[in-house]
């Protein structure tokens, strides 16, 4: 379950990269171009890389989109639950049958202990999968996000641009030098 989370977040987190690294090249070049044009001694007009509207539109497109991955990655998660359940649901019913039969032939009530342990797994996994685990997690996440600010603030600050470019030419130094 966190393996196939923790792989679509990577993806995520190196697609989000590219674009960064992507949308600070254009920035780059747009204001190279402006130095160009503002040196030059020939009034002329200063025409923008991409028009506010257009970079409006993409980062509308961009939170649909990262909106729509997290519904298919909570869509898969509540499936894998679903499904986990079925299998559990089985060995549990085999387990406490096994176990009570046991309990009974050999006139011992402590083969019935396990029963309680695998009880509680099987009540999460049905609530997680059919119950409304997921809206009180939301619920519980919400009361965080507006009550416990400072538990989430990243040790560092929020990433800059600065942080990431400094970052990145610490890596490229770091591989051109070996």
């Amino acid at each position: 379950m966190g393996f196939i989370f923790s792989k679509s977040m990577n993806e995520s987190m190196k697609n989000q990269k590219e674009f960064m690294l992507m949308n600070a090249r254009l920035q780059r070049q747009g204001f190279t171009m402006l130095a160009r044009l503002v040196s030059n001694s020939w009034p002329q007009m200063i025409y923008w890389p991409q028009p506010p509207k257009l970079l409006e539109l993409q980062l509308e497109r961009q939170l649909i989109m990262q909106s729509e991955m997290r519904e298919r990655q909570m869509a898969m998660q509540i499936a894998w639950s679903r499904e986990f359940l079925k299998y559990f649901g089985t060995f549990f019913g085999l387990a406490a049958i096994s176990l009570t039969a046991g309990a009974i032939k050999k006139k011992k009530p402590a083969f019935l202990v396990p029963i309680v342990p695998l009880s509680f797994i099987l009540t999460y996994q049905y609530d997680l999968g059919y119950g409304t685990l997921l809206e009180r997690m939301k619920g519980e996440a919400e009361d965080i996000l507006e009550t416990e600010k400072s538990k989430l603030q990243l040790p560092r600050g929020m990433i800059t641009f600065e942080s990431i470019e400094k970052a990145r030419k610490e890596q490229s130094r770091f591989f051109i030098d070996k």
